[in-house]
């Protein structure tokens, strides 16, 4: 689409889940407006899973930015990881601001990564791809400190 544009000025990391030993529990990110970009693309990454352990992620639409009326996008939910083969694993989860249900009034997204039964090695990303506006950079989290 733009073949001299450099990869940063086409996509931003919106928000993370960094990485841990996510103890048994949800772990989510902010909200972020699904406006500013044509589309959202959610990573997970798997380390070491625990004895057990299962991995879920989803994600979910609200109002606005404190996640009034927050609900599940229909469809936008990873098959769960499970430790037998579960290692060491990524997802994708791609999402388009026109798959929300932008008629009820809900622009805005996050990530939802559970881990169940046991503490595993997680991490996640949600990158803004194309921005409506270039560069996209400019709608990086304050965490991103440098780029090359």
């Amino acid at each position: 689409m733009f073949p001299n544009a450099k990869g940063s000025e086409l996509l931003a990391i919106l928000a993370t889940i960094d990485p841990s030993n996510q103890a048994a529990g949800a772990a989510t990110t902010g909200w972020i407006s699904a406006a500013e970009h044509h589309a959202l693309l959610a990573i997970v990454q798997t380390g070491v899973l625990g004895t057990g352990a299962t991995v879920d992620a989803k994600l979910q639409q609200a109002l606005d930015a404190t996640g009034t009326g927050a609900k599940d996008i229909t469809g936008k939910a990873i098959a769960q990881i499970v430790k037998v083969s579960g290692d060491n694993k990524q997802v994708l989860i791609n999402v388009k601001p026109e798959e929300l249900d932008t008629v009820g009034g809900f622009g805005f997204v996050r990530l939802s990564v559970t881990v169940a039964v046991a503490a595993s090695q997680t991490t996640a990303q949600v990158l803004g791809i194309n921005p409506r506006e270039l560069p996209a950079q400019t709608a990086n989290q304050s965490a991103v400190v440098q780029i090359v």
